[in-house]
């Protein structure tokens, strides 16, 4: 059942059994079907999940109250809103499922304890803070010096398989794009390929 987790865990560190052991006794396998918002604007967020299955997204809204896709997260990635987890405030985004999901959660509470009880853990959540802004400062740079056809390519090289998952106006969303630039440029790329 933790396999998969145990494994993302073991990128970082090495944990004897009885780590592996407290690590799970901690984890709650929370499921949820596809459009549940796990999390909303102006709330605290009290979670961060490792997606065992499923696929989620977390968005914003601009001053028009359009939703801005921020990121996609899929099997063996995690799921925060890591400032909000943190320090305890309000959240500025929204976290939903786009598919039926299975996450593991730790709250606050149990990710101190953990940390409490094996600091090494410690490495763990680092490493996944500089993945993801890694990740968040990549995009930023592509949104400004990428052409939309080619943040489109660095998109699907990124998260393959999000194109048959979801829709393509959550796809065009993240990319800043009309729902049609999306359908254009996946034709022109079909007709290549052919």
């Amino acid at each position: 059942m933790f396999e998969n987790i145990i494994r993302n865990i073991t990128r970082f560190i090495t944990i004897t059994p009885q780590e592996e052991k407290a690590f799970t006794d901690l984890l709650v396998c929370e499921r949820y079907p596809k459009k549940t918002v796990l999390l909303r604007e102006g709330e605290i967020c009290q979670f961060e999940g490792y997606i065992h299955k499923g696929c989620v997204r977390m968005y914003c809204l601009d001053d028009n109250g359009t939703e801005v896709t921020l990121l996609f997260a899929i099997e063996d990635w995690w799921i925060s809103d890591i400032a909000s987890f943190q320090d305890q405030k309000p959240s500025k985004v929204y976290i939903e499922t786009l598919e039926d999901s299975e996450i593991y959660m730790l709250n606050p509470t149990t990710k101190e304890k953990l940390l409490n009880e094996i600091p090494k853990f410690e490495r763990v959540f680092r490493m996944l803070v500089q993945r993801n802004l890694t990740t968040l400062q990549s995009r930023l740079v592509d949104t400004i010096s990428k052409s939309a056809s080619d943040r489109y390519l660095e998109f699907i090289k990124v998260y393959p398989s999000i194109p048959q998952r979801v829709a393509q106006y959550y796809i065009a969303s993240y990319l800043g794009v009309s729902k049609e630039f999306v359908s254009t440029i996946r034709k022109r790329l079909a007709s290549k390929e052919k």
